[in-house]
């Protein structure tokens, strides 16, 4: 019984700490585009596996997208944002350890809801540069490492501001 126990109670943490929040970007600035990657990782300790958006090199979210128009990005989990999301990533950077990395695809069972990676990570972090509207001009003061705060694997701010707008990391949960 004492097993059974041990078992389960196991499973509704593992459950609940696995991907099950849905990571949303919302650009509300009509002068920026935002481009950026997209962090996972276990924060239990350790801060691996680490799971990073690969493909595109820079996801791009342009000027005025976001839930309020329907052009938001919105992603519940690794592969499922493939086939979902308006910004789809192709290819996830997955970290073992802080010296070994390989690319997992979108579909790849590890990263898969339920899979040995996804259900030990969550959404950690964005680094973000935005650049001007519909060009390849970045705007120097405006950009960094937002997430989760705190975050012991990462130190990002949950809150950026800059002249030229805000930054706010939150999960819907």
């Amino acid at each position: 019984m004492k097993k059974i126990f041990t078992i389960i109670s196991l499973t509704f943490l593992s459950y609940a700490y696995s991907q099950h929040s849905i990571m949303i970007v919302n650009n509300y600035s009509t002068a920026f585009d935002f481009q950026g990657t997209l962090g996972a990782h276990n924060f239990a300790g350790g801060c691996h596996p680490y799971v990073t958006s690969s493909t595109p090199t820079a996801i791009t979210v342009p000027a005025d997208s976001h839930t309020g128009n329907g052009k938001e990005l919105a992603y519940k989990n690794f592969k499922d944002q493939y086939t979902s999301s308006l910004y789809p990533t192709t290819n996830w950077t997955l970290q073992l350890s802080p010296t070994t990395s390989q690319i997992r695809a979108w579909n790849h069972a590890s990263i898969a809801p339920g899979g040995v990676i996804s259900t030990n990570v969550k959404w950690a972090s964005s680094q973000f540069q935005m650049y001007y509207a519909g060009t390849s001009n970045p705007e120097p003061g405006f950009s960094g490492l937002i997430g989760e705060s705190p975050d012991p694997c990462t130190s990002a701010n949950g809150y950026i501001s800059t002249p030229y707008g805000d930054a706010e990391w939150s999960i819907l949960r």
